[in-house]
């Protein structure tokens, strides 16, 4: 017997309490342990993603203005037009013209925007060359504002980067796609999930039945829980995008931008009916990270979504929702890819030597381009040439002068006073034109056309815009008929060039038939 003050015990329930101590201190230990892990392992990720908020955020500071380091896949470029697809606007840049000035390098040259809106909604900026002057001013308004404010201009350009991506494929290709899932509901997953709840009640009746009951209602979950899983699984891609915009934009409504006031005010307004998505978006977005980490957490909520499909009835649930409120995703969308745009033309205007804002005139009864020092934007020595154009222009040389270029640079530089408010030039004046060209054509195997019928087609809709509309036409024709041999091709092109002149149209062409300056000298320059 071992006596204990103020009592008495064995020797052997000594030993078992004190057991009971040492194990129950050793777990405490292991648990301290594991949970001293567990936070070191956060923070060093938060730290992490710190250090790398710090240094992108250096380099925003100190890149601005810099050559986009960008990368640009075929289905890139597929999906930039996704935008402008669901706006379509009278006398937008048509794809004759646009694939002529080579304006997807254009593009590239101009592009610093770091979310998918941005690329889209510059696509469709660079394509809106009748987009009117108050849209212009405010441009410029926007465009000048984040020019001076980089401290907020950084700030807006984090939550661009945070909505990012989504691939090779546009959230619009997703959203348009959404009727191909067809009506689904979740009576089914609502019907399995009681019968869980009925064999649970019979577990204490009869628990052989009970057990048997819950172990099949499981096996037919899991079984068709994958098959479901693929269906919504290319969507669940979208979803995300969708939520990351909300969050983003939640944030973006709380920022200072009394030049975006507006804007942001409609960008609210459309939040307040989306925010209802996010409700339960957990279940659906959780389980789709690539990988499932070696949370405990993560793996039982694995697990419950296999068992009771509730990331299934949470996918139903929220696209009902999104089915009905696309406009205002839409909207989303206009409104943060504005901002990208923007703010990507002032980081353009920084990388350049030098530039100038057009004086562009609306209702102007006579065609002319007046151009003072301009250079093409891709050209890093360019030669500075000037141009004063009352009538159309005709311009003779020999190969490898620079007909070509120089008109490809008169052209790009009326694209981009229209669009984007900037001119790589020294000073441009001239009426807000609906532009057009024939330049760079090929014949077409698959549509059986020969070049000559392409080259006919595309100097027909140039005729049959000066016969349509009330702006003047601004055109850009290199070689007509260059593929007619020498009589018919001076005689047919002289006739057509008369033509478009005595139909307002300023005509920028390029030749190497010297015998045209005779004959066109009542109607062009040389």
């Amino acid at each position: 017997m071992i006596r204990i003050w103020g009592g008495h015990c064995t020797g052997g329930a000594c030993l078992l309490i004190s057991g009971k101590v040492r194990d129950n201190m050793e777990f405490v230990v292991f648990a301290g342990v594991l949970l001293f892990l567990f936070l070191f392992m956060i923070v060093q990720e938060l730290m992490q993603a710190k250090r790398e908020e710090k240094m992108f955020r250096k380099s925003l500071l100190v890149n601005y203005g810099k050559e986009p380091p960008k990368e640009y896949s075929l289905e890139r470029f597929a999906r930039l037009g996704s935008y402008l697809e669901r706006h379509k606007e009278e006398n937008q840049l048509d794809d004759i013209t646009w694939n002529d000035l080579g304006m997807d390098e254009v593009f590239c040259r101009i592009d610093r925007t770091l979310s998918a809106a941005g690329e889209e909604y510059l696509y469709f900026t660079l394509r809106n060359i009748f987009c009117g002057k108050e849209t212009l001013e405010h441009l410029e308004e926007v465009t000048g504002w984040f020019l001076e404010q980089d401290a907020t201009r950084v700030r807006v350009q984090l939550l661009l980067k945070k909505l990012g991506h989504l691939g090779k494929y546009s959230l619009y290709d997703y959203l348009d796609n959404l009727d191909y899932l067809g009506e689904r509901n979740n009576r089914k997953i609502l019907l399995l999930n009681l019968l869980y709840l009925l064999f649970a009640a019979l577990l204490f009746v009869q628990p052989a039945v009970g057990i048997l009951g819950i172990v099949v209602c499981m096996l037919v979950h899991i079984l068709t829980y994958f098959r479901e899983k693929k269906v919504i699984e290319p969507y669940i891609t979208s979803f995300s995008y969708v939520l990351r915009m909300i969050d983003v934009c939640e944030e973006l409504g709380r920022q200072k931008i009394p030049v975006y006031k507006k804007e942001l005010e409609d960008l609210n307004e459309a939040l307040k009916s989306l925010r209802e998505l996010k409700r339960g978006s957990f279940w659906v977005m959780a389980g789709n990270q690539g990988k499932i980490g070696g949370n405990p957490l993560d793996i039982l909520a694995d697990y419950l979504r296999m068992i009771l499909h509730l990331d299934i009835w949470q996918f139903n649930h929220m696209l009902r929702k999104l089915r009905q409120k696309t406009d205002q995703v839409d909207r989303l969308l206009g409104i943060t890819g504005y901002l990208d745009m923007a703010i990507s033309v002032g980081g353009f205007r920084r990388s350049l030597e030098g530039y100038c804002i057009p004086q562009l005139e609306e209702d102007a009864k006579k065609a002319y381009l007046h151009m003072e020092g301009g250079w093409h934007p891709l050209l890093t020595h360019p030669v500075k040439n000037s141009i004063r154009a009352d009538r159309g222009v005709l311009l003779t040389g020999s190969n490898a002068s620079g007909k070509s270029t120089f008109l490809k640079m008169v052209a790009v530089n009326a694209v981009l006073a229209q669009t984007i408010h900037t001119c790589t030039a020294e000073s441009y004046h001239a009426p807000v034109f609906r532009i057009f060209s024939s330049m760079a054509l090929r014949d077409s195997i698959q549509n059986g056309e020969s070049y000559y019928i392409v080259e006919i087609r595309s100097l027909k809709r140039i005729l049959d815009a000066a016969q349509t509309g009330t702006a003047p036409v601004l055109s850009f024709v290199d070689e007509v008929l260059r593929g007619t041999n020498t009589v018919e091709r001076i005689a047919a092109a002289t006739q057509i060039l008369i033509h478009l002149s005595e139909s307002g149209v300023l005509c920028f062409t390029a030749t190497h038939d010297i015998e045209m300056t005779e004959l066109l000298k009542n109607f062009y320059d040389n």
